[in-house]
């Protein structure tokens, strides 16, 4: 369930019948966007919204990048191309994760890039192309140092020569040269500079097979952030764009603004006294006699098991400490004597503006990472917002 909000965000702005929801900013996200393309040019920025855009709204997310300066849109799987262009979003799309028996040829029709990591599947995507007599966009893929997808040594000579031939045959334009780093976010890493050499040697063995790809593309958010030597033509922006510092305080960053804010409601607030036991294994006990809120949020809906006392969640600009162990669909808040009251909203993460914790400081906490903490939101017991607050 995606509801549009086009006016400011405030408490009247969900459903007050919604135990929890999912709010996400899309001026931020434009903010994001603009400082990232800034940052890469004279490069093109390509905006990664795959899983959903990291539960942020696939199609929502693509038309707010695009409108702010995204050249191009990047997904893992098919169907998540699909889902755009069903939308009607006609942005350059890249989509760079399909097996034997993938619908090609259906992308080739609906001119959805596609990225090819060996000899078969080069030939796949030709026999598609031909099938619906189109020319299929290609994004060969090298193997540089992640050992995921991608031709390695030989294989890349083989894969570059073959997808020359098919290129004058006319099934396929080899548009883009690429890879993958394993360790941008580790500036000091000295796999990056490994990988750049790789690259580049890959590059040059696919301009001696006659190939000019316009597109060569190895730089993530974090080497946005801190290699320019690695923009080449384009880079990829997924995690920066929802405004989390890809680097973790490995070095300094643009300002970016946290895109999504988890939102509860309360149901239900009583009286404790001091030593009471909170939530499963008494983890938890009072210090004093206080208040307690319940929320109906859990781990089925993506909420980590955090320790003792480290989480915080917000109320109108109070931190408020979680009490004992989050449960399945529930969790409790110590909101001392703060007049919380059934029917007001908590802020389980968001960029901080009520007291709670970023989805960066989460990740501290729990050892989970921000990817994970994004994208493990359930999106059906979750239902998503999108606000603007300029």
């Amino acid at each position: 369930m995606h509801t549009s909000i086009e006016t400011s965000a405030s408490p009247q702005s969900v459903d007050p019948a919604l135990a929890a929801w999912r709010e996400v900013d899309l001026d931020a996200i434009g903010r994001n966007v603009r400082a990232l393309a800034d940052i890469a040019a004279p490069a093109s920025l390509m905006v990664v919204i795959k899983a959903d855009a990291y539960s942020h709204g696939s199609v929502e997310v693509a038309r707010a990048a695009v409108a702010s300066g995204a050249d191009h849109l990047g997904v893992a799987v098919l169907e998540e191309a699909f889902e755009l262009r069903s939308a009607g979003i006609t942005a350059p799309v890249l989509a760079w994760l399909a097996g034997p028996g993938a619908r090609y040829a259906e992308a080739v029709a609906c001119d959805v890039s596609l990225a090819a990591y060996s000899c078969a599947q080069v030939e796949e995507i030709a026999r598609a192309a031909a099938s619906v007599g189109g020319r299929a966009q290609v994004h060969l893929k090298a193997e540089t140092g992640m050992w995921r997808g991608g031709a390695a040594a030989g294989e890349w000579r083989e894969l570059v020569d073959l997808a020359g031939r098919l290129q004058r045959r006319g099934t396929v334009d080899v548009v883009g040269v690429w890879s993958h780093l394993a360790c941008a976010d580790e500036p000091r890493s000295s796999s990056n500079d490994a990988q750049l050499r790789l690259f580049l040697d890959a590059v040059e063995v696919a301009g001696r097979a006659g190939l000019e790809p316009s597109w060569r593309h190895l730089a993530n958010s974090a080497a946005t952030l801190s290699r320019p030597d690695m923009h080449f033509d384009l880079v990829r922006c997924g995690l920066a764009v929802y405004g989390v510092d890809p680097l973790a305080g490995h070095g300094a960053t643009v300002g970016l603004e946290q895109a999504m804010t988890l939102k509860g409601t309360v149901t239900h607030v009583k009286e404790a006294p001091a030593g009471a036991g909170v939530s499963y294994g008494h983890t938890y006990r009072t210090s004093t006699a206080t208040r307690l809120a319940l929320v109906p949020l859990g781990y089925a809906d993506g909420i980590p098991v955090a320790p003792g006392t480290a989480v915080r969640a917000g109320w109108r600009g109070h931190p408020v400490p979680l009490a004992g162990r989050v449960c399945m669909d529930q969790l409790v808040v110590d909101v001392g004597d703060l007049p919380v009251q059934p029917g007001d909203e908590v802020t389980l993460l968001g960029p901080g503006r009520d007291g709670e914790h970023t989805v960066r400081r989460w990740s501290d906490l729990t050892g989970r990472s921000t990817y994970e903490l994004l994208t493990g939101l359930d999106r059906r017991r979750v239902p998503l917002a999108h606000v603007r607050r300029t």
